[in-house]
């Protein structure tokens, strides 16, 4: 489509189209993602979740039929991606679990060569903090929890995240009002492991993470670290965490 009063004396060739359309689906990501964190700067967070949830449950709807007309597809786009099987879409979600992950790295390492390690870990830590009830509040609604479930809603809410798909993790029972939840096997953790390095001290990003997404699923759940580099107290895990029940 070329747009009123606007002409292209020379198509482009595929090659050119296929990288154009690569980068309109980043510049939409981009733009979406500026939109929620200037919201969350101007109102507050919460507010902001809230607004996106309106937004992503118009916009959505929107796109996938804008690529439905666009390609002659026969079917809407949830029932061509759920002909894949179950076989190629949990290969396909866990591909798209690793990339999430591997950009919150580039992210993490650009900032660190640009401006060191301490405003890199600054805005990783402000980013967890925000994410964490952004994916509490998704989760809930995708899973139908309720609000204020407590601790068998935030069992289910975990298994609902992308970390999810690319951590070992599991849970461990303690009283009828708390739980452990640990990291098993942790991705970051064990690349730096093989490369040499020593543990990321993510202590400070995992503390605000886990607090802000189990907020978001209750607010009246209350999080404490039991491991995590720097204060490693077992070695049976990457870390530990303890959600307990205040009311």
């Amino acid at each position: 489509m070329i747009p009123p009063g606007g002409s292209r004396a020379t198509p482009w060739p595929p090659e050119a189209l296929a990288a154009h359309v690569a980068q309109a689906v980043r510049q939409i990501a981009v733009h979406y993602g500026l939109w929620l964190a200037e919201a969350a700067h101007q109102f507050g967070p919460e507010t902001a979740v809230a607004m996106e949830s309106r937004v992503g449950d118009a916009y959505l709807p929107l796109l996938t039929r804008r690529i439905e007309r666009a390609l002659g597809l026969g079917e809407d786009v949830q029932t061509l991606l759920a002909g894949l099987g179950t076989e190629r879409l949990e290969a396909l979600l866990d591909a798209l679990s690793v990339s999430w992950l591997a950009a919150d790295g580039v992210w993490f390492r650009e900032v660190e060569d640009a401006r060191g390690m301490h405003d890199a870990k600054r805005v990783n830590d402000s980013c967890w903090s925000r994410l964490g009830y952004y994916e509490a509040v998704r989760a809930r609604a995708t899973l139908g929890l309720p609000e204020r479930g407590g601790l068998a809603a935030l069992k289910a809410a975990f298994g609902a995240r992308l970390v999810s798909r690319v951590n070992a993790w599991d849970i461990v029972e303690e009283t009828d009002d708390s739980f452990v939840f640990r990291i098993v096997r942790c991705r970051v953790q064990f690349s730096r492991t093989r490369q040499g390095l020593p543990p990321y001290p993510c202590i400070s990003g995992g503390t605000v993470e886990y607090t802000a997404f189990a907020a978001g699923i209750d607010p009246d759940i209350r999080v404490a670290c039991v491991s995590c580099p720097p204060e490693i107290t077992r070695e049976d895990c990457a870390c530990a965490w303890r959600f307990s029940l205040a009311r």
